[in-house]
């Protein structure tokens, strides 16, 4: 067990030789290799926020219920206790006082009304459903709909559906993404591994001929190949770090602009782990192709 211990530990510390001994060679390695990671990883973050955003956004998750007109303050008091026993979400109501006001402070709009005879608005009440779903939004409405004394009730259903739809194909387009990229993350490896092995060739010719294994041949490329997926990952995590901190002031006065409420979620410990473990198994198995189909054309 100490000498398979020893082995592996020789294997890691040859690995880091190689590694320090062509440092610009190893940097710009670490930088196709974190790009590749940090692209797909940063789409991911982007569509997470994208669809939370959405949620925080006033009137974007929204269903108003417009009550008749000869609807009175007990018809009110009816829908509301139909609301708290539903629980949908959060709901406020607007009297048909309170929003000839908010109309009145649309330009243009405050002679008309004044023009009128008695105000023609409805009391309302405006919903914010706790599940955001598209179906779930419909169906909601649908209940709504079948209460009595509501006239009309009106939500951005398909809004809602073309940001679902937009969201499904964007993580899917990323994930094919993510496969291209790891397939070159493979081959960039399997390329510097050759490399070695072709420049190596005479030693590992002389390490055959007095006993050693191909496992033993094998393992020092292999430590090479995850050691370096494993600081590319690491690269890839502080791209996106950096990425994020310089973009966040600016995107947090956006939001603000529109009055949404938007919470960055940036990585966690679980992503950078995340990124480190795949680039590691990735660098991992182009080291292992690499060195297999070169120890066979050895014979």
């Amino acid at each position: 067990m100490k000498a398979f211990l020893a082995q592996h530990r020789m294997a890691l510390d040859d690995a880091k030789q190689k590694l320090l001994a062509s440092p610009l060679s190893a940097v710009l390695s670490l930088i196709m290799i974190g790009t590749a990671l940090a692209l797909p990883v940063a789409g991911l973050l982007v569509l997470d926020n994208l669809r939370s955003l959405a949620g925080g956004t006033p009137q974007v998750q929204q269903i108003s219920l417009f009550m008749t007109a000869s609807a009175d303050s007990e018809a009110a008091g009816e829908i509301e206790a139909r609301l708290r026993a539903a629980r949908p979400g959060n709901w406020r109501f607007v009297s048909r006082d309170e929003a000839l006001e908010r109309l009145k402070l649309v330009e243009g709009v405050s002679e008309i009304l004044e023009s009128l005879p008695k105000n023609p608005l409805p009391d309302a009440f405006v919903v914010e459903p706790a599940d955001i779903r598209p179906e779930a939004v419909e169906n909601l409405a649908q209940v709504f709909s079948s209460w009595p004394n509501i006239a009309h009730v009106q939500l951005d259903s398909d809004w809602v559906r073309r940001l679902d739809v937009f969201l499904r194909i964007g993580k899917l387009a990323l994930f094919m993404l993510a496969g291209l990229f790891g397939g070159a993350l493979v081959i960039i490896t399997f390329n510097t591994i050759r490399l070695q092995i072709l420049a190596q060739a005479s030693e590992i010719e002389v390490a055959r001929l007095v006993g050693a294994t191909n496992a033993f041949i094998r393992r020092p490329f292999q430590y090479f190949g995850l050691l370096q997926g494993f600081l590319g990952g690491l690269f890839a995590s502080l791209l996106i770090f950096s990425g994020s901190w310089l973009l966040s002031e600016p995107l947090d006065d956006l939001v603000a602009l529109y009055g949404a409420v938007w919470n960055f979620h940036g990585l966690n410990f679980q992503t950078i782990a995340g990124m480190a473990a795949i680039g590691a198994f990735l660098g991992w198995f182009g080291a292992f192709l690499s060195v297999t189909v070169h120890l066979k054309k050895m014979g």
